[in-house]
């Protein structure tokens, strides 16, 4: 058989494959699961700021794109698909890491001998003013800065224009750099 890939078929794209699981041969979702939980797992840390909740949005996102296979109206859009399923459970996991950070607010501050306090300080910062950005602008950041991701590609993702996402990260960039330098003192 041509090209390696599970099952002994050929690599069948995502199309096919959620055809074969809407199907009953439901052991095929694991191909997906497997061809995008890199991929995504690095956007929703980078959304969520945390790789624990990170990964337990991802997760949930992998069982809620499972549960609702048959309303994904373009199989072979399922990336696109899955990627708005996964932003709401990373949106969901960032409020819920708000509301736990307010509530140990007045918490005693634990000693971290293996990271710099300069570190911890300007990790905080960073997740300070990431939080500072609307969720369209975060989104877009993280997208083309941490992913690395072409404004085309984000824009075929997100259903937005470029021009609408070059100045989407343009006004996080700027956002950014005003919290920052602030904190910086420059």
């Amino acid at each position: 058989m041509a090209g390696g890939s599970l099952f002994g078929r050929p690599t069948a794209g995502d199309g096919e494959i959620v055809t074969r699981v809407l199907r009953g041969e439901v052991e095929a979702y694991r191909i997906l699961v497997e061809r995008y939980r890199s991929e995504f797992g690095r956007y929703a840390v980078a959304l969520v700021g945390d790789q624990d909740s990170a990964e337990d949005a991802l997760q949930e996102a992998f069982i809620r794109a499972y549960q609702s296979l048959s309303s994904c109206r373009e199989p072979h859009r399922f990336k696109h698909w899955f990627f708005r399923i996964l932003t709401n459970q990373c949106h969901n996991a960032r409020s819920r890491r708000r509301m736990e950070s307010l509530d140990d607010h007045d918490a005693p501050a634990r000693e971290r001998s293996d990271r710099p306090v300069e570190q911890d300080e300007l990790r905080t910062a960073i997740d300070a003013a990431l939080a500072d950005l609307t969720p369209e602008q975060r989104e877009a950041f993280v997208m083309k800065h941490v992913d690395g991701r072409s404004y085309e590609e984000i824009a075929e993702l997100l259903g937005a224009g470029v021009d609408a996402l070059k100045m989407r990260v343009y006004r996080a960039r700027e956002v950014l750099r005003r919290k920052l330098d602030g904190i910086r003192g420059t």
